[in-house]
């Protein structure tokens, strides 16, 4: 977790919190927290959450570079229960809860014992390409609201007051055992057209693209059953080249 600074604040300027940090000249106060950064609530005037002469707890953001002053958040420190919440939280912990959310962005989850988040229905958070292996279109393809889910603890944001959770860092990888080989000839259903050619599915997480020009001038279309020749597969960037058969 990022270090964790006290002060006082000493006033406001454009819109910011002005802090004295411990330890700072007076007469040049070093901190500063941005609008942003000062509380989950909703306030219209920063004046409203603090006054100047308020002992202050903010984590530590960052130095601007143009003011040379120290980026605080208040925020990170507002809500005790989840700030230790986050401080529990370690890279590579297992932690289980239920969906709480689903959105195009990635899945919230209400983790087992967290406290409640001030904003997001969970403190659990899982980004697209955390949540499997294969491509999907939504992650509404993979969870539902309700489901009891497992992952791995990827990071605790400050920021954002969230866990980073991965589904798909428990889950095989499906290329470990893939079984394809170059030349081998293959048949599988068109799951996407695109300009410049498409994609077959050629093992159940795995597809790979059909150039335009190794269509043979055909055309095809999503569903469709098509027969290809694996041309290269790229264990690195995991990209399977094909060819219509």
């Amino acid at each position: 977790m990022t270090e964790v600074a006290h002060g006082t604040v000493t006033g406001f300027e454009g819109g910011e919190v002005v802090v004295r940090l411990d330890g700072d000249d007076p007469a040049e106060p070093a901190g500063r927290i941005p609008r942003h950064l000062l509380s989950w609530a909703t306030f219209e005037d920063p004046a409203q959450v603090v006054a100047a002469g308020r002992r202050i707890r903010a984590q530590v953001q960052g130095v601007d570079a143009r003011s040379g002053r120290v980026v605080l958040s208040a925020e990170a420190c507002e809500d005790e229960a989840l700030y230790r919440h986050l401080l529990r939280a370690r890279p590579g912990d297992v932690v289980t809860g239920a969906v709480a959310a689903v959105h195009h962005f990635g899945v919230f989850v209400r983790l087992d014992g967290e406290p409640a988040h001030p904003v997001y229905p969970g403190t659990g958070s899982v980004r697209v390409p955390d949540l499997t292996w294969s491509r999907i279109d939504h992650p509404a393809d993979v969870v539902r609201p309700g489901q009891r889910v497992t992952g791995e603890v990827i990071a605790a944001d400050s920021y954002q007051g969230e866990v980073v959770i991965s589904l798909k860092a428990l889950q095989e990888d499906p290329w470990d055992s893939l079984g394809l080989a170059v030349g081998e000839v293959v048949a599988g259903p068109v799951t996407k057209v695109v300009p410049f050619g498409a994609f077959v599915r050629v093992r159940p997480a795995a597809e790979g693209l059909v150039h335009v020009s190794g269509l043979g001038g055909r055309l095809v279309a999503e569903g469709q059953e098509l027969t290809v020749r694996v041309l290269e597969v790229d264990r690195v960037r995991r990209r399977i080249r094909l060819a219509a058969g």
